[in-house]
Order: C-alpha cells, then structure tokens, then sequence
C-alpha cells in the first residue's frame, strides 16, 4: 500500500531474507512470519523483498512471484511492498516485473545485471531500465547504486543523470558503501530530482549517512534490528546526537559481523543464522555455492549478537 503525499516513499524498508528447508525449498510459513516481524513495526514503511538478502540470483521466476504474493498477503494491506527485479536478461527482468505487478507489487527495484560489473555503458543501463519500465507501464521504480567494490556496476554521474529521466524513477536504494560517495550522489539526485527518495544502505555506517540527510534506508540489518534502525533515523532527524551516536554504538558490532568481516558476500548465510539463534525461523539454509554458517563464524556472530544486545 502506497501512501499520499510528496515523502511517500521515504521511510525504513527491511531487506529480508527466503528461509528454506534442509532441501533449499522455500518456507513460505517461515517467510510469512519473518517478514510480519520485522516489517509489522512502528516506524517501518514497507519491506524490500527479492534483493539481494532474498537470494534473489539463484530464484526461479516462480519463486520470486510466489514471494511477491506471500508478502503482499502478510503485510500490503499497510506497508509498501517493493519487489527486486534482478536478471541477466532485460527481457527476463521485464517479465519478473510483470509478474510482481501481477502479484500485487507497489514498485519494483532493478538490479543491474551481474556483467554489467565488468563494463556497461550509459545506453546499456538506460536500456535495461526502460526495457523493464515498459513492461510495467506507471508502476513506481527504484534504482539500486551497487556497492563500490562491485567492479564497474555502480552508475556513474553521467548514467545516473540520464536514469533520472526515467519518470518512473521515485526511490534509490544507495549501496554504495562509501559515505563521500552516498553524499555525492544524494547532492546530484537533489539538484535534478528532489522527488526522488536517496535512503541510506549501507548498514555498517548508517549514522554517518543518516547526518549528511537521507529519506531513510532500505537495509537487511533491519531483519535483525527494526527498531534500532528506525530509532537511529529519527534520533538524527531530532538533532540528538547523544542518542545517535548510542543506537549507532549498539547496531555497529553486529552491523560489521554481518557485512563487514571477511570473506566478503556472506551476508545472507550470516542472517540466517542470527535469524535462527533469535527464533524466528527455523533453519539457515542457503543456496549453493554459499556454504553455512560454521565454525569461527559461528562464534564471532553469537559474540557480536550479544555485543549488539540480542
């Protein structure tokens, strides 16, 4: 559900994850209530669901509207529900966003495709974005800035200025990961497009992003911490920094566990974990090739849950 107003989009989207059975099958039981409790808060606007943290690279199409409709029934009837689109294929990518639509979908997210981390171009990146955008004629879109580690995946000045043509555009999910970088782009959006909501994504340094301005975040470390993470926002908007500065000091240790500690891309398989270690799903399967939670990482995650309060 879509709110009114000209801040319709902005606010705290969790980023959740696709629990599964031993098989790799989904839960679709165990998703349902994940998303209810983590999205089902005060303060939270809606839910990104199909990112990144859903696995969204090694879904089935099937799998992905499934998801769609299993979280407009658990939460759409009052948060909005936006929907990774992420596909090699523009055509692909169309059709998934097809089928979100279908499924009940308020906006869609475009993930670039993974080669596009080797080189795009400004007309390869508009390209794929239109393609899927007239598929889904007015439907709201956000773009998704990728991590600056990511090779050349990231839109540079120039792409994300022609993007921002697209009228579709409402939202960026910033990931950047590089605060210099996130103000930059918060500066180009504003100076072009002040319609369109810039949220902060990078959990390890949200504070940092909250005082330079964001529209709020669309961010997996709410899966684990929804209402530190909507605490910490409106501690900045408040001008109280103390507080701030005491959310940002609880969330940092499992913020850095999570996404921070090497090796990198462990993320997902690191919040299935906690998600199980807390009770709210009951197993922490993930795809092949991420291999689990074992060992080492066990152990610094439990100490890192525990420095964080959990």
């Amino acid at each position: 559900m879509i709110p009114e107003g000209s801040s319709r989009f902005h606010g705290i989207y969790p980023s959740t994850v696709l629990p599964m059975r031993a098989d790799f099958s989904p839960d679709w039981d165990a998703y349902a209530r994940h998303t209810a409790h983590c999205t089902l808060r005060d303060g939270i606007a809606g839910v990104l669901m199909n990112g990144h943290a859903g696995e969204n690279f090694v879904m089935r199409r099937a799998e992905k509207k499934r998801a769609v409709e299993v979280t407009v029934a658990t939460v759409g009837a009052t948060r909005i529900v936006v929907a990774g689109v992420n596909a090699e294929s523009s055509l692909e990518a169309a059709a998934e966003a097809r089928e979100a639509r279908d499924a009940g979908a308020d906006a869609i997210m475009v993930f670039l495709p993974n080669s596009f981390a080797l080189a795009h171009s400004t007309a390869q990146s508009v390209l794929h974005h239109r393609t899927i955008r007239d598929a889904v004629p007015g439907m709201p879109i956000w773009l998704f800035q990728a991590h600056h580690a990511a090779g050349r995946m990231g839109f540079p000045p120039a792409t994300l200025d022609a993007l921002l043509e697209i009228p579709e555009v409402v939202g960026i999910k910033e990931g950047g990961w590089e605060v210099d970088g996130y103000d930059a782009l918060r500066r180009q959006v504003r100076a072009k497009r002040p319609d369109v909501a810039v949220c902060a994504s990078g959990d390890e340094h949200l504070f940092a992003c909250y005082v330079h301005g964001s529209d709020g975040s669309l961010v997996s470390l709410a899966d684990l911490m929804p209402d530190e993470i909507v605490a910490l926002d409106a501690a900045v908007r408040a001008n109280d920094l103390p507080a701030a500065r005491a959310l940002h000091e609880q969330l940092e240790p499992l913020a850095e566990a999570i996404y921070g500690a090497p090796p990198g891309g462990r993320a997902t398989a690191r919040l299935k974990f906690c998600l199980v270690e807390m009770g709210i799903i009951p197993c922490p399967a993930i795809r092949p090739p991420q291999p689990p939670v074992e060992g080492e990482e066990t152990a610094m995650l439990r100490a890192a849950m525990k420095a964080s309060g959990l």
